[in-house]
């Protein structure tokens, strides 16, 4: 495989995309409200991801309850809890019933294992290979790299750049911006492959980079931009931009 010639760099998002909790969290929450009694239909598991992934891209309502809960963390989870009830569709009397029920089983009961996917581990060695520049750039607060050797990713990548090292969380474009004065490559140049819409697709369109969404569970069917299944899928999209 030889580098597109366009593409200089290619950055990668970290959680939900080369690093995943198996089974996930959404996944554990849903069938315990199911198991309360309330039926949760596909379209309903569909909308709750998709509001899932709004929330955590950086929304207004993540940065008040962040400012409300300030250094009360269990109080934040049940407030968020609470805030994923209502989008699965509990109406407000079943969602101040089900909180504390459904913050209590996540609690002791959910301890996932992480999964990185296997064909990682055969794409990035080929983009390496053929010259791309690569990262991980996530919205983290502190640093990832001695995560990402744990991960076994540690090879595979020349820097790594988290949101709060830089103040400047996506879909703000400065931490794109500090990305690519790292890789030296321009916004043209540039990939950016995640399985957010909200934070990475659209974070990397205002910052200027090229967009790939991840998305093997067909939670943004029309993201106005290239999207895989598998990282396999990645190198047909290069030889074609």
């Amino acid at each position: 495989m030889k580098s597109n010639n366009k593409i200089k760099a290619i950055l990668f998002d970290l959680d939900g995309t080369l690093r995943h909790n198996l089974p996930t969290g959404g996944e554990v929450f849903t069938d315990f409200v199911i198991s309360l009694g309330w039926p949760v239909t596909e379209e309903d598991r569909l909308r709750t991801a998709k509001w899932e992934h709004y929330y955590f891209a950086s929304s207004h309502e993540i940065k008040a309850d962040q400012e409300k809960f300030e250094g009360e963390e269990e109080d934040f989870w049940i407030n968020f809890g609470q805030r994923r009830l209502a989008a699965i569709g509990c109406p407000p009397d079943l969602v101040q019933e089900f909180g504390p029920k459904v913050s209590s089983h996540m609690r002791e009961n959910y301890k996932p294992d992480v999964w990185v996917p296997d064909e990682i581990h055969v794409v990035m060695p080929q983009l390496r290979a053929s010259g791309y520049t690569l990262a991980v750039v996530s919205n983290r607060d502190q640093p990832i790299q001695e995560e990402i050797e744990e991960l076994g990713l540690g090879d595979y990548f020349q820097f790594s750049l988290v949101a709060g090292e830089v103040q400047s969380w996506k879909p703000e474009p400065g931490i794109f911006e500090h990305a690519l004065k790292i890789a030296g490559t321009s916004p043209e140049q540039t990939l950016y492959v995640g399985d957010n819409y909200y934070a990475d697709v659209v974070g990397a369109q205002r910052a200027g980079l090229q967009p790939v969404l991840y998305d093997p569970k067909g939670i943004f069917p029309e993201p106005g931009c290239p999207i895989i299944n598998s990282f396999d899928e990645l190198l047909p999209i290069l030889n074609n931009i």
